[in-house]
């Protein structure tokens, strides 16, 4: 994707999270008709929908320009999924996601970890990735474990780095508002476990590219730009854990 397109998205993100009131919004359940058998616990196709679940927060998360419909579902913070029904435009449409958060400085950490199963669709132009910032929404980090269609990364490649149980290139960038760090698994995962802890230490130690930040938010969800017709975004199981 074009720079200015993900400068944009983090500008707004940033924006977003610092605003958003946790009020949450039920929406029409259109689109929902490849949730579980079983009725989800809760339901929205609001624009800001969001609701907390067993310490996960959730958001529908619909912030980009050009957007068309989408509904997110949940049985539980960890088991949910989207429909979403974007044009097949450029510029990222959404950022449906669950949230952990942890409020940790990195040398307090003893271990964070996460665990992801989803299923994703073979069309439209997304990614699959946990997207992590520190407290003052200065740097963000994120993972991307697949990723299908016209997207990609802000700034430069930096190479590849094998850390936390996976191979990454990794691109370093600044949108004028923080800092950027995508790691992109070099093969698509539909299933794994991510040592994360490791990644932000070589950032901080190795790499230098900040200090002892203090992680807030550990988001993990589905960045699309272009789901046109309808498509299933689904997170069979997440988990965020820290020490």
């Amino acid at each position: 994707m074009a720079k200015s397109t993900q400068s944009t998205r983090s500008r707004l993100r940033k924006i977003t999270m610092a605003v958003l009131a946790p009020t949450m919004a039920l929406g029409a359940t259109v689109g929902l008709a490849s949730a579980p058998a079983s009725a989800a616990v809760w339901n929205s196709c609001d624009q800001w929908g969001n609701t907390s679940l067993n310490g996960y927060t959730l958001y529908n998360n619909i912030w980009g320009s050009g957007a068309g419909s989408q509904c997110i579902w949940a049985n539980s913070g960890t088991n949910w999924g989207v429909w979403a029904n974007h044009p097949n435009t450029g510029g990222i449409k959404s950022y449906p996601n669950s949230k952990k958060v942890i409020n940790k400085s990195i040398t307090s950490l003893g271990s964070l970890t996460s665990s992801y199963n989803v299923t994703v669709p073979s069309s439209g132009a997304y990614n699959t990735s946990y997207d992590i910032w520190d407290t003052d929404y200065d740097y963000e980090i994120m993972l991307w474990v697949n990723y299908n269609g016209a997207v990609g990364p802000l700034g430069t490649s930096q190479g590849n780095v094998t850390l936390g149980g996976h191979t990454w290139t990794v691109y370093k960038g600044n949108n004028g508002a923080n800092e950027v760090f995508s790691f992109l698994r070099t093969s698509d995962s539909n299933s794994g476990t991510v040592n994360i802890l490791p990644i932000l230490k070589w950032i901080k130690d190795t790499k230098g590219w900040f200090g002892n930040e203090t992680i807030g938010d550990v988001q993990f969800g589905y960045e699309i730009t272009s789901s046109s017709g309808g498509l299933d975004f689904q997170t069979n199981n997440l988990t965020v854990s820290s020490s």
